[in-house]
């Protein structure tokens, strides 16, 4: 007994240090995942603690579980519109950028390593796939808003290569373990072994998430408590099950997320409640778990070529994979950049590296070593260095004005409504003196920490907290009243000119000589382009017309395109032009900060050496 009072508080202090060390994180922008997993280095065998945990299997089965709920939450919050715009990209990239990013990074480890391919080639996809906890947790936690193509990639890449990768590692090791030569049967099995996994992670996922959906709908009765552990454990039924029918049961769990995460869930927002805590949860144990399960004494002999890896991985592989990826789909220079440096590796890969141990592999630890000095530095380079990269690379834009604060409220006979608060803007429309509407009139505002109603506090002043409340589909409407006025960089910095949508594409073509493809000279700008985006339009999408760029920047009550704003296209840049170019610009600012210093320096003795004499 006394043992289990022991791992219980030695357990339980670790979850509660990791949380409460995302406020020294958030203070000094360090990548909070990176913070995790140093905790569980300093409580393990070489740390502080000295804590001996040895047991792969135990790590593999809590990884497991963890990023079972961590990829149903991912498809669950991502939005179809996201799939519509991004999907191609992002798919390209989730399966040919993994496959290419193996190839590369196992070349340059048997060279590196002095290993056999096969051997390579499993570190090669060990290490293939981007971490989606730890791209979605950097972007939120760093405040970056990116523009939405480039946003929706990179969170359907970051979900959906995690199978991927597991299918390659899981190949590898049993071609090893079999001593298979390359040929026409081995080509063919795994071809098999791909489309089965896939195939079958895709007919559970999507049946899966039917029926997670259909029972969230049959349970509003459900005491609230039980309700989203119900969903939860739903999901990890469907991930087992895969799993034990030969299928990729991760691929399952994400594919069953987006489908229920689409679907008229009633209450959907109790399980998104419960989610946030389980993935934080879920985050703190696999890291830790991860953390206390490496021996960093033994990283030193293998520290210089896993280092060189990681370089190799970082700035040549990844990049090169999302190049040749994304080379058909029209994205520009600087968003093709961008998506290869935020390929941070995470959790994942570290777990995966478990596996030839456990499978019986030779030289086991080595690949337990290589990946985790590897994700290290990826954690410590590309997360550390997000924000400065989309502000440099010009692909994020400005923070979104408008509301602080959204919760959906429980109503008996199904009505939709939720309480909404928001901050006046000082250039709101209402902080400039104008009317509430009637039924924008708040419930209660907050002035100087004290609440008042409506009648009691007279005029409306900007900062003013109002919350009121309103159905979902007027929420949009509220931003005109609340929120500050509309502003073209708010949907992308590029915008140059803004018209209405109901302005004639033959008058555009009359202003800017653009030639309006056949059968939309009698459109409108929103007809052609909600048509042109499969009637689905989203804020920030953008279509090229010769020399001219259309940019949806605003949307009617009913989803329709209100506003388009107007981009006069400039050269896109070659890649290697633009490196170049940002390179220039790196090494001019540490020059400036470096010269400011050496400035300071004589200035500070000087004024110690002027010190006035007495006469």
């Amino acid at each position: 007994m006394e043992s289990v009072n022991i791992a219980i508080l030695i357990g339980s202090a670790l979850v509660a240090l990791a949380a409460l060390t995302s406020l020294v994180s958030q203070r000094f922008g360090a990548p909070l995942l990176l913070v995790f997993l140093g905790i569980g280095l300093l409580a393990g065998e070489d740390g502080l603690l000295g804590i001996s945990f040895n047991s792969g299997s135990t790590a593999y089965f809590i990884g497991s579980l963890a990023l079972a709920i961590i990829l149903f939450d991912s498809g669950f919050e991502t939005p179809l519109r996201k799939y519509r715009l991004a999907a191609a990209p992002a798919l390209t990239l989730a399966t040919i950028g993994v496959v290419l990013t193996a190839g590369l990074t196992g070349t340059a480890a048997h060279f590196l390593f002095g290993i056999g391919w096969l051997e390579a080639l499993l570190l090669g996809s060990i290490i293939a796939s981007t971490d989606a906890a730890a791209v979605f947790f950097l972007l939120k936690s760093a405040g970056i808003r990116l523009r939405e193509r480039v946003s929706a990639t990179l969170e359907i890449e970051s979900g959906a290569n995690d199978p991927m990768a597991i299918f390659l590692t899981l190949l590898m090791i049993q071609l090893i373990l079999a001593h298979a030569e390359a040929g026409p049967a081995m080509g063919l099995g795994v071809i098999v072994t791909f489309f089965q996994q896939m195939g079958l992670g895709l007919l559970f996922g999507l049946a899966g998430g039917l029926v997670i959906a259909w029972l969230l709908n049959k349970l509003v009765n459900l005491d609230p408590g039980l309700y989203p552990i119900s969903g939860l454990a739903a999901a990890l039924v469907v991930y087992s099950l895969c799993a034990l029918s030969g299928g990729s049961g991760f691929l399952a769990a994400y594919v069953a997320g987006v489908v229920a995460g689409n679907r008229k869930v009633r209450f959907a927002h109790r399980l998104r409640r419960f989610q946030v805590g389980m993935i934080w949860l879920a985050q703190i144990g696999m890291f830790l778990a991860l953390g206390l399960l490496a021996t960093p004494s033994e990283f030193p002999a293998i520290a210089i070529p896993a280092l060189i890896l990681a370089a190799i991985l970082i700035f040549f592989a990844r990049p090169l994979a999302v190049y040749l990826c994304l080379l058909p789909f029209g994205f520009r220079s600087r968003e093709t950049l961008f998506t290869g440096w935020v390929g941070l590796r995470g959790a994942v890969s570290i777990l995966l590296a478990i596996l030839p141990g456990l499978s019986g592999l030779d030289n086991g630890t080595l690949y337990f070593n290589v990946v985790f000095v590897m994700v290290l530095v990826s954690l410590l380079v590309q997360g550390w260095t997000i924000q400065p990269a989309a502000r440099l690379l010009k692909v994020n834009l400005p923070a979104e004005p408008g509301l602080v604060d959204r919760v959906e409220l429980e109503l008996r006979g199904g009505a939709e409504m939720e309480l909404v608060g928001y901050r006046i803007h000082p250039d709101s429309a209402i902080a400039k003196g104008e009317r509430v509407p009637r039924w924008a009139r708040p419930a209660m505002v907050i002035r100087d920490g004290l609440s008042y109603s409506l009648h009691s506090i007279g005029p409306l002043q900007a900062n003013d907290q109002v919350y009121l409340f309103a159905s979902p589909r007027r929420v949009r409407l509220l931003d005109e009243i609340y929120a500050s006025p509309w502003d073209e960089a708010t949907v992308d910095p590029d915008v140059q000119f803004r018209v209405k949508g109901s302005v004639r594409m033959t008058e555009l073509s009359r202003l800017y000589g653009i030639e309006v493809p056949d059968g939309s000279e009698g459109l409108t700008a929103a007809q052609f382009m909600e048509q042109a985006l499969d009637g689905n339009p989203v804020s920030g999408d953008r279509l090229t017309l010769g020399e001219l760029d259309l940019v949806v920047c605003g949307l009617d009550e009913a989803g329709g395109v209100a506003s388009v704003g107007l981009v006069i296209s400039e050269e896109d840049p070659s890649t290697g032009a633009l490196m170049a170019d940002l390179a220039r610009r790196v090494l001019a600012g540490a020059r400036r900060r470096l010269g400011g210093r050496s400035a300071a320096l004589p200035e500070a003795r000087s004024g110690k050496d002027e010190t006035p004499q007495a006469d």
